[in-house]
Parts: structure tokens; C-alpha cells; sequence
């Protein structure tokens, strides 16, 4: 199976990420996390995308707040998908960041989630990789059947108390 890779900007990102890792762990897909910034590590970011194909990577997911280039940086130097999370910054509450990453030029898309949106990051590269791997797919299926089951849970619970 195909590694998806996390990078984040800075540390300050990790709570956003662990809800990546947490939901790639739970489909059993491996990972592997970096911190790489676009403007202050630019050539490791950059290495790090123009071999992530050849190391064995199908997906990238790239966490950032403010200025928030990283996840463009990255698809410039691959062809990989990559999806970005915009995170909360100190002062647009993540506006600025969502901004960042969803307005890319033609020709180097970035798929977006919300902003602080790990989980679905991870779920998207999950499903990414799910097109050629039928196992991961049912996996996938299952986990939508259980959150299904969950919400109904949900209901019933509330209809009965109120």
C-alpha cells in the first residue's frame, strides 16, 4: 500500500494533524509525519515533494496557518495529490489560511478540507488511495456504515428523552 505523507509548518499545527494520524491508523494506511515550512526549510519541502512519488508516497496532506504556501509549494514539485488544511492563525481565525490554500493557479491543484479539517484530509487520501486498493475501499465502506450507525443511535436517543 501506498504511504500518505503529513507535513505541517510548524508544531503549533499538531492537534489538526493528530486527527489525520488518528484516522490513518484507524484504516491501517502508512504515514509518515514532517515538519518542512515554505519559506523557512523551502528546499527540504521541495526535495521532499519531487521524491515523494520514488519513496513510495500516493497522497500528501500539508497542514498550515497563515500565509499558509505550504501545500502549494508542495504540489508544485509533484503530481501527487495533495490536500491542505488550513489551520487557525492569531488573527482571521483561519480565513486567511483557508484563503491561501484553496486559491491555487491552473495547472498545480491542492485539494482543500476545512479549516482544521485532519480528519477528512486523512480521509480523502484514504479514499485517493482506495481507487486501486479494494481492501482499503471496503474498509472505507465499513467506517461509513458505522458513523451511519452512529448518528441513528444518535436520534434515537434524543426522540426518546425529548
Amino acid at each position: 500500500m501506498k504511504k500518505v505523507g503529513i507535513i505541517m509548518g510548524s508544531d503549533s499545527d499538531l492537534p489538526v494533524i493528530q486527527k489525520a494520524v488518528d484516522q490513518l491508523k484507524a484504516l491501517e494506511i502508512p504515514f509518515e509525519v514532517h515538519i518542512y515550512s515554505a519559506h523557512r526549510t523551502p528546499e527540504q519541502a521541495r526535495d521532499f515533494a519531487l521524491c515523494a512519488r520514488e519513496n513510495g508516497f500516493g497522497a500528501i496532506i500539508c497542514a498550515a496557518g497563515m500565509a499558509a504556501h505550504l501545500a502549494g509549494a508542495i504540489a508544485a514539485n509533484t503530481t501527487l495529490p495533495v490536500v491542505g488544511i488550513p489551520c487557525k492563525g492569531p488573527l482571521l481565525d483561519g480565513l486567511d489560511a483557508l484563503l491561501s490554500t484553496v486559491q491555487m493557479p491552473t495547472g498545480i491543484p491542492v485539494a482543500t478540507v476545512a479549516v482544521g479539517g485532519g480528519a477528512n484530509a486523512a480521509l480523502l487520501c484514504a479514499q485517493i488511495l482506495a481507487v486501486e486498493d479494494a481492501a482499503l475501499a471496503a474498509k472505507l465502506d465499513e467506517k461509513r456504515k458505522t458513523d451511519a450507525a452512529a448518528v441513528l443511535e444518535k436520534d434515537r436517543s434524543v426522540s426518546e428523552r425529548l
